[in-house]
């Protein structure tokens, strides 16, 4: 038997580059505050198992938008729906978190007083996602609930707001 003598070949870039999967998880969770972390850290671990290619800033803006999500479910629909969905949806240069519960109250961004404890959290994902270049919006579901969503572009946009010039 003959064996091949040199270093062994590279495998083809195409089976060694990162590749992400497109595609839709869901998954449920307790209308608690403890869900807030947990979720979150789903969401994290779920982007790092499927290899999603996204520039960090663009995974720090989705899991502090997961959070808020995730913590505004917990707040005001808790009473009518003891459980919550999340979703995470990735495509080809995007990924989109929902957070979905049946209460049919469609929260408002509202920018709260600056002596507010709370109040900001829809503001701060609407934000989030407008600096990003993503877009985010409530829609009504099947069961008569709403589902909330954020959806982020994986690249962060590039020349975004430059800083004015240092004073002479």
């Amino acid at each position: 038997m003959r064996t091949p003598s040199g270093p062994p070949a590279e495998p083809p870039e195409e089976l060694t580059a990162p590749r992400t999967y497109e595609g839709v998880w869901r998954f449920t969770a307790p209308a608690l505050e403890s869900s807030v972390p947990q979720a979150r850290h789903a969401v994290r671990d779920l982007l790092a198992e499927q290899r999603v290619a996204a520039a960090e800033e663009v995974v720090d803006a989705l899991l502090l938008i997961t959070s808020e999500l995730v913590t505004n479910a917990v707040r005001h629909a808790a009473l009518l729906s003891p459980e919550i969905t999340i979703e995470v949806t990735v495509g080809a240069g995007w990924v989109r978190v929902a957070v979905e519960d049946d209460h049919p109250y469609r929260p408002k961004a509202v920018e709260a007083g600056a002596d507010d404890i709370g109040g900001r959290g829809l503001w701060l994902v609407k934000m989030l996602t407008a600096e990003a270049g993503g877009k985010c919006d409530v829609e009504d579901t099947a069961s008569g609930g709403k589902a909330v969503w954020a959806e982020l572009p994986l690249a962060p946009l590039t020349g975004g707001p430059t800083s004015p010039p240092p004073p002479r």
